[in-house]
């Protein structure tokens, strides 16, 4: 899971590339992720671990498109970022899917009742609140 978790950390990396304030962000998301993940049954690590690393991507492609971000933009633009970021590696391609739908629904209420969203939810919830957003 450490190999998988360091591949998804590259690529958040080479995405975002001296933006160190979305990857801290991101690295922070995936701490609390991980231990949220204890008291949640049958979350998927790899899921949560790209869910948690790569939830923010959309923010990059929307402010270069729309010189702007927000909630929604996110959610619009994550899905396919994180796509072609996880279809980089060998990330499980029965997973990509699931990962994207986590991503395009952190912000908003969700149509999906996946366990791994709701750690997601939780861990970018306490992140944003210790950033003051």
């Amino acid at each position: 899971m450490d190999y998988c978790k360091g591949k998804i950390a590259k690529l958040l990396t080479d995405f975002f590339e001296e933006d160190f304030r979305r990857i801290n962000h991101a690295l922070e998301v995936l701490k609390y992720a991980e231990k949220a993940m204890e008291k949640h049954e049958g979350a998927d690590q790899e899921i949560v671990i790209a869910s948690a690393l790569l939830h923010d991507v959309g923010i990059k492609p929307s402010e270069a498109k729309l010189g702007y971000n927000n909630g929604k933009t996110q959610e619009d633009f994550g899905p396919p970022a994180a796509e072609e970021l996880l279809g980089r590696i060998d990330f499980p391609a029965e997973k990509i899917q699931k990962v994207c739908e986590i991503i395009g629904n952190h912000h908003s209420r969700s149509r999906y009742d996946y366990v791994e969203l709701k750690i997601l939810k939780e861990a970018d919830l306490i992140v944003n609140r210790m950033e003051g957003d």
